[in-house]
């Protein structure tokens, strides 16, 4: 009726060390992308529809750490890494649902500066707030079912012998790992949902790169050029550090991945780029470093 989450129990040693590591990356999570969230909200300039995607963005990434840090932080303190089946599940079932969320809005967001570069008269037209609303709803929507069902469909398979998860959350590869007989159906499940909410997004926005720096090189000034890449360039990077960490995870044909592997991969997009983005979209983004500096000039003075 319970598992028992291993963590970073192989490094005892480290345990209070990682505990403030992880404990400062969250409230820098947190904080930054609380940031972002505000300062499109309230500043005038920044209410457009790719500000609009990126306020969801960052509400999404606060939303996906959550399910799985405190958990973490809570097993690092008590060294104790006991989760009920219940608590597992739907721990496993906001994790896959936040992520596939991830990346269908990284395909909206990718759609949405294809339509602004390569469609510019009508851009207002076509992203209105109703569209980019319906879009949104409809990312939601699509994502909901299909992980509810895969998960339950996980956790009414036999679990047997061994009830450690050599994991620091409840991911899908290592609960697996714990399940008696054949998890053929179940594994090909996994594939086919990689495949629809992973691979063929991921296609999608790849499509509509090639079209947009195709446009941008058509372009007479140089710095129309360069403004161009510099609005596409933050979320390109975003999508080709998210995508393929959790696509090595997913898609790994090994069946006995090494689990040391498995759990820094799964570091890298639950904790690590979610602690970059905001980085990369402010540091790359004039707009938000503008609206930002307005802000604190405004508390300042």
């Amino acid at each position: 009726m319970e598992f028992i989450l291993l963590g970073f129990s192989d490094m005892p040693q480290l345990q209070w060390v990682l505990f403030g590591i992880f404990s400062f990356i969250y409230l820098t999570i947190l904080m930054c992308n609380g940031i972002i969230i505000l300062i499109t909200r309230m500043d005038p300039v920044l209410q457009t529809p790719m500000y609009f995607f990126l306020s969801h963005f960052s509400f999404l990434e606060i939303c996906y750490v959550t399910v799985t840090i405190p958990r973490m932080l809570r097993d690092l303190c008590t060294q104790k890494g006991t989760i009920s089946l219940f608590a597992c599940a739907a721990q496993m079932c906001f994790v896959l649902m936040l992520g596939g969320m991830e990346f269908l809005l990284l395909t909206v967001m990718a759609y949405d500066r294809y339509v602004a570069i390569c469609n510019p008269l009508n851009y207002a037209l076509i992203m209105n707030h109703k569209v980019c609303a319906q879009l949104v709803a409809a990312s939601w929507i699509s994502v909901i079912p299909v992980v509810i069902g895969q998960t339950y469909q996980i956790f009414s398979l036999p679990f047997c012998g061994s009830n450690r998860i050599n994991h620091f959350f409840c991911d899908i590869p290592p609960v697996l790992k714990l399940v008696c007989g054949d998890a053929f159906v179940n594994k090909m499940a996994v594939h086919v949902a990689v495949v629809v909410f992973i691979v063929a997004p991921f296609l999608l926005i790849m499509v509509s790169y090639g079209k947009i720096i195709s446009n941008i090189m058509r372009l007479t000034s140089a710095r129309g050029r360069s403004k161009a890449f510099s609005t596409c360039s933050s979320h390109l990077i975003v999508v080709v550090l998210f995508y393929g960490t959790a696509s090595i995870t997913y898609l790994e044909p090994k069946p006995n991945q090494y689990e040391g592997m498995g759990k820094l991969l799964s570091l890298f997009y639950t904790i690590l780029v979610p602690t970059l983005n905001p980085l990369i979209y402010t540091l790359r983004n004039k707009d938000i470093t503008v609206a930002l500096k307005k802000r604190l000039h405004k508390l300042l003075a």
